[in-house]
């Protein structure tokens, strides 16, 4: 009587492994090892936002006529690291005077390195040359000089690097904005202006 040949069980099959899932298994496990990293730093390092203010300030060699600015003006700024293990690299600061959202002039400020828990001053100088103003903007500021207080607009752009122990970020931007009020009859202005930070 003839016999018949056993079939192999389903158990028995071993499934092949399917390489784009194994792929992405692969990816996740790399996305969420990135994340704790990342979680894992920032909770070790908490990062605080930098503080600015403008110390003082001055102005020389004033002279407006025919809608026409010229002048120098000088300010003195603070800039305090509160980090306990972040350090920055300032690689390049632009700098601009405004009044009333009108330029007045253009500076920049030497890189320098700021270390953990730092206070760094640094002064910026601004030469407007013949500058023209717009007929409003220029009367406005000649009627605020006649209460020997201008209220101008101090922005800063820098390109900035993170330093935590031997680590170094790619570049990021830090803008920040001051309005302080500069006094025309006096040649510096005591009162400290607080500055907003953007990072």
């Amino acid at each position: 009587m003839p016999t018949s040949t056993p079939q192999p069980s389903q158990a028995a099959r071993r499934p092949t492994p399917n390489p784009l899932r194994l792929i992405g298994i692969i990816l996740l496990a790399i996305v969420v090892l990135l994340g704790l990293a990342v979680l894992i730093t920032w909770l070790v390092v908490r990062p605080k936002r930098l503080v600015y203010t403008i110390e003082n300030s001055s102005i020389k060699d004033y002279n407006l006529t025919n809608d026409h600015l010229s002048a120098t003006f000088d300010f003195t700024l603070r800039s305090y690291n509160p980090n306990k293990r972040v350090s920055f690299y300032y690689d390049s600061i632009e700098a601009t005077v405004n009044y009333n959202d009108q330029i007045l002039a253009f500076s920049a400020v030497e890189p320098f390195y700021q270390r953990k828990r730092n206070v760094t001053r640094f002064n910026v100088e601004f030469v407007a040359k013949s500058m023209a103003l717009p007929s409003i903007v220029s009367k406005d500021f000649l009627l605020e000089k006649a209460t020997g207080k201008v209220q101008l607009d101090v922005w800063l752009k820098a390109r900035i690097r993170y330093k935590v122990g031997a680590w170094k970020s790619r570049h990021r931007t830090l803008r920040i904005s001051c309005a302080p009020v500069l006094e025309f009859n006096r040649f510096k202005n005591l009162k400290r202006t607080y500055c907003s930070t953007e990072l």
